[in-house]
């Protein structure tokens, strides 16, 4: 044990007397993963600030600076950061490792969520833990120890959705943007019909006359909107129909959902209103 105790005194003043390791993230969930893992030894840029849709974000002249001196950019992929190939390639910077944390991720097609579904995202940290090593290698210990740490509470989070979950007696939703599918999935729940299918596209006419037929015919209490984008359809949807507008949050980043674990018991408290 005092072994372990100074060589991770050794590596972390090893940190603090060198230069800080530049990580670029696009989304407020990996930027808490990586903080997590990473501790002090690195610099983290958040592309997609809090608030922003990460499906339409364009990236600024100074993050662009930052990428320009970055050894990682971590993404998730599956087609949400659509910039990445055009970023990645204007950085200008031949050291820079993009790292998609969502390879190996059993995909559910147009749902790049994956960070959703707190058993992928204790698959994202490993693979933020093994970039961190490549980039840093002296900060082995820090990043395998840190890593450690985080993931076994990412499970305890699992454990404590599963259990409330589990003695829910509705588990059929809308959702206004199909962001939930991960979640829906590793809970056994079931989105039944997603109202803006794409971002930027509002639905026809029959599309939600058809959504709303389903909320009848199903007896659907919840239809999940978000923050970042305007439930205005949802709000038409859910006065025909009687079923509650649950807001929920898939990025986070804000007061009161800084962080992963905050985030994600601030979306089971408002799902758990209307479905328990």
């Amino acid at each position: 044990m005092r072994t372990l105790i100074a060589l991770l005194l050794l590596v972390t003043g090893l940190a603090a007397a060198g230069a800080e390791l530049k990580v670029a993230v696009s989304i407020p969930p990996l930027l808490d993963f990586v903080r997590e893992v990473g501790g002090d030894r690195v610099e983290v840029e958040l592309l997609v600030p809090p608030g922003a849709d990460p499906h339409t974000y364009e990236i600024r002249p100074a993050q662009m600076r930052f990428l320009a001196q970055a050894r990682l950019l971590i993404v998730v992929g599956l087609g949400l950061e659509w910039w990445l190939e055009d970023v990645a390639s204007a950085a200008g910077n031949p050291d820079l490792e993009v790292v998609v944390t969502s390879t190996g991720i059993e995909a559910i097609d147009g749902d790049p969520h994956v960070w959703l579904d707190p058993l992928n995202a204790v698959l994202q940290v490993a693979a933020i833990r093994d970039a961190l090593i490549r980039a840093d290698p002296a900060g082995r210990l820090t990043y395998e120890i840190n890593a450690a740490r985080y993931i076994s509470r990412i499970l305890a989070l699992h454990e404590e959705i599963r259990e409330k979950i589990s003695s829910w007696t509705h588990r059929e939703f809308v959702a206004l943007h199909g962001a939930w599918a991960y979640f829906a999935r590793r809970y056994g729940l079931k989105q039944l019909a997603v109202i803006v299918p794409q971002p930027g596209r509002e639905p026809s006419a029959r599309e939600v006359a058809r959504i709303t037929s389903l909320i009848r015919e199903r007896g659907i209490r919840a239809i999940f909107v978000e923050v970042q984008h305007p439930p205005s359809v949802a709000e038409l949807i859910a006065a025909e129909t009687g079923a509650a507008l649950v807001t929920l949050d898939p990025l986070g980043g804000v007061s009161g959902r800084e962080d992963y674990l905050s985030l994600m018991r601030y979306n089971l408290e408002q799902m758990e209103k209307v479905l328990r």
